[in-house]
């Protein structure tokens, strides 16, 4: 049965620096009344600066300082700076190179939402401590009743004992001090259902290695890819019989992990928390760039199994055509010269920092738009577009996961809805896999080998490269002149959903989503990391909560 977070009668700032669980560093700031959040504000605190880095350098170099930009998902600004140059080239790549790509992008999209689900997320919602108080028959009758492959009793009776341990011994490791620790009214998952979600929080651990190896097969390493150029992919030893069976059987494990674990949890834990329905909104327009071009037309964006669109006010009877022209960057928030909003190809990087706490410009991300729309990108976004374009196995498997949950479309439309769009489209991009992968068997039977063409870098050119990675719309832009590099612009998911206010004062698409939350403790908001997390930043390890009142901080080691 579903309960209801509770709220706590407090009024004030809650700051949250460093948000935990995430690639990078990020402060949310909040402003509390009667123990609702009524404001909020996403401040990005690290400086990167690899637009300016890349100035001056062959446009060949790029994905290879670009991959740098986040250790998670680097594959993804490998390919949207190939992309990017392939566009300023204009060109087009083999089919077999478009087949690759199109595994390695899914299999990311599989380890990146099974990690975040079960070691950047689900400790939001699960009490790690509380599993030493299960019955382990009780639970092993639940795994039977949620799942086709069930965790055995001898199983979670070794997680249990293995994390009673810790707990007796006092040293937590990477759990000491978190949130749930001491009890928390907002955690409320039972004993048998936490000890089943870190029975598969263990389990998850091992397949995420299993699901790189199988990337490194066509990328020769992972993380940071080595086989990606302008004009196809080099990974020709990867063709070979013997390395297609090994991607093949590691492919084998990771569905049968996502159809009979993470779908079952993610059902789960959404059975428990249906409340999370009602908080975590944001922004009405959800932008998808479309992914997973067909063969041999990567610079079409028609063509993509995911079509690209716009679905906007949250009315899923239209989505609108994107048009590129449209976006822009904001600075006027950011600490950065200049106020004016400026198209991606006339981007300015000049840093121009204040101080940390300024409500003024208070984030190094800037703040894009699309026609002056705030905008949410991600798998919500992205299931949503494919959802409202009648996208087949889209449809399919949401319409599954809202009647298991007992849920209506409008719902999707949460903290909650996030995290369930995340889940099935884990579900649906590695199912495909499996299709690309035959279709490319079937070219190397017919002895189609073919994976690069030759190409050179334009004197003068400029292009975009648009992915739709595991965190949402992905796009670089690059200008040449004199064969280098004249201006690169990253337009990274992240900035479109935690950025800061635009020119006219409108929130981010995550500061609009903490408006209306619930916080039940000011000293322990989990609620905070429960909607930010539903965004998927990436990862981190410690947080900071300071209290603005008594100017002390308190300091909390959590996951």
């Amino acid at each position: 049965m579903s309960q209801v977070t509770p709220k706590s009668n407090y009024s004030g700032p809650v700051v949250v620096d460093p948000l935990t669980r995430i690639e990078g560093h990020l402060r949310i700031e909040v402003e509390v009344k009667d123990g609702v959040i009524k404001d909020a504000r996403s401040c990005g605190t690290l400086f990167r600066g690899l637009e300016n880095i890349l100035v001056g350098r062959d446009p060949r170099d790029a994905q290879h300082f670009t991959q740098r930009t986040c250790g998670v998902c680097t594959y993804t600004h490998a390919l949207a700076s190939t992309r990017a140059l392939e566009d300023a080239m204009g060109i087009e790549i083999p089919a077999n190179a478009t087949h690759i790509r199109n595994i390695m992008l899914g299999m990311l999209f599989a380890h990146d939402h099974i990690v975040h689900f079960y070691h950047l997320h689900a400790l939001d919602f699960v009490d790690v401590a509380s599993a030493t108080t299960a019955d382990v028959a009780k639970t092993a009758e639940l795994a039977k009743s949620v799942s086709k492959k069930p965790t055995s009793q001898k199983e979670l009776q070794e997680v249990k004992d293995r994390v009673s341990k810790l707990v007796q011994s006092g040293q937590l490791g990477p759990f000491s001090n978190a949130y749930f620790l001491g009890g928390h009214p907002s955690y409320y998952l039972t004993p048998e259902q936490n000890l089943l979600a870190v029975a598969h929080y263990l389990a998850a651990l091992k397949i995420q290695v299993k699901v790189a190896r199988a990337m490194a097969i066509f990328g020769s390493k992972n993380p940071h890819p080595q086989t990606l150029i302008a004009g196809g992919v080099t990974c020709y030893n990867s063709l070979e019989k013997e390395p297609l069976k090994q991607f093949e059987e590691l492919y084998n494990e990771t569905i049968d992990f996502i159809e009979n674990t993470l779908i079952p949890d993610v059902l789960l834990v959404g059975g428990a928390y249906k409340d999370w329905t009602q908080f975590g909104g944001g922004a009405v327009n959800y932008l998808s760039f479309g992914e997973f071009p067909a063969p041999g037309k990567e610079r079409d964006l028609n063509s993509r199994w995911f079509k690209p669109g716009l679905v906007k006010n949250r009315d899923l009877s239209k989505v609108y055509d994107i048009d590129f022209s449209k976006i822009d960057e904001h600075v006027r928030h950011s600490w950065y010269e200049g106020d004016k909003a400026r198209h991606p190809y006339e981007g300015e990087t000049k840093p121009k920092f204040t101080k940390i706490g300024d409500t003024d410009r208070y984030s190094w991300l800037k703040a894009p738009r699309y026609d002056g729309l705030v905008i949410e990108t991600g798998p919500l976004a992205s299931m949503v577009v494919a959802y409202a374009q009648g996208h087949k196995e889209t449809k399919e498997t949401i319409d599954f996961v809202l009647n298991a949950l007992g849920l209506k479309p409008a719902d999707l439309f949460s903290t909650l809805g996030r995290t369930a769009a995340r889940a099935s489209e884990c579900l649906i991009v590695t199912r495909q896999v499996k299709v690309w992968l035959e279709e490319l068997k079937k070219n190397l039977a017919k002895g189609d080998t073919k994976i690069c063409i030759d190409t050179e870098v334009p004197a003068a050119a400029k292009g975009v490269g648009i992915v739709n990675a595991p965190r949402g719309g992905l796009s670089h832009w690059i200008v040449i002149e004199d064969s280098v590099i004249k201006n690169f612009q990253l337009v990274v998911p992240s900035t479109w959903n935690l950025g800061p206010r635009d020119a006219k004062g409108n929130m981010s698409a995550v500061e609009e989503a903490l408006i209306g939350t619930p916080i039940a403790d000011p000293k322990r908001p989990v609620e905070i990391l429960r909607t930010v997390h539903s965004f998927d930043p990436c990862m981190a390890c410690s947080v900071h909560v300071i209290d603005n009142e008594t100017n002390t901080s308190r300091d909390f080691r959590i996951l």
